[in-house]
């Protein structure tokens, strides 16, 4: 659980005006106590209505909500046109994920920002290639890129030849009309992009870890480097 939807689900815990322990946030939100006493320091010390102290319990005061979301137009626009076109183009899980944000985001909104929301004219249609086999292997990708976990590949190059890459995942790429995922190849010990379409299959490996020259960072210092040299690479 990311660190910001951790504190949001503590403050939702103390908004029931029960007196909770630390240890029982810890157990629900399944990190440690300590990390429950820092986050409720943070929260204190961003100005969260919590009384209590270590060892005793914490509540809040009633009356505290959080509060509500606010965006300019050119936000909205931004936000409503990213989730049509990950609707679209995106995995199966991204897409769910897209609407069930939507939702959320459109529960809150002041009525003339929802009317704005609904006013955009920023539309995506999916393309005949991004089938439901195409965008259920971009979700395993993606969970890939996000748990660190070694794939191995079986691929298909340009002219149809089969290989099969130890890969680490380390993001996804999308051009317009084809999604490639970057990562670093074991067997040729560089950086490599290999297209969605030409995957015919994927089996997941041991985790890893993230290595200096191996990871995004070394990836966009080449790019750059790339870019850079008047004879290109």
């Amino acid at each position: 659980m990311r660190r910001a939807d951790r504190l949001f689900q503590i403050v939702q815990y103390l908004r029931g005006g029960r007196l909770l322990t630390a240890r029982h946030l810890a157990e629900r939100l399944e990190v440690s106590e300590r990390t429950i006493y820092r986050d409720i320091a943070d929260l204190i010390g961003s100005g969260v209505p919590i009384e209590g102290e270590a060892g005793v319990g914490y509540l809040m005061r009633a009356g505290y909500d959080l509060p509500p979301l606010m965006f300019n137009t050119g936000e909205i626009a931004a936000l409503v046109a990213g989730a049509r076109l990950i609707r679209a183009w995106g995995g199966l899980d991204m897409a769910r994920a897209a609407d069930e944000a939507m939702q959320k985001i459109d529960a809150v909104l002041p009525d003339a920002a929802r009317q704005r929301a609904g006013a955009v004219q920023i539309h995506a249609l999916p393309m005949p290639e991004m089938d439901d086999a195409l965008r259920a292997m971009l979700d395993r990708l993606e969970r890939g890129v996000d748990r660190r976990l070694r794939l191995r590949l079986e691929y298909r190059d340009a002219a149809g030849h089969p290989t099969a890459r130890m890969v680490r995942p380390l993001g996804l790429w999308f051009w317009g009309k084809v999604w490639t995922l970057v990562a670093w190849c074991e067997l040729r010990e560089d950086f490599r992009m290999f297209r969605l379409d030409r995957i015919a299959g994927i089996a997941e490996g041991a985790p890893f870890r993230p290595e200096p020259g191996r990871d995004l960072a070394a990836f966009y210092a080449a790019l750059s480097a790339c870019g850079e040299d008047a004879g290109g690479c």
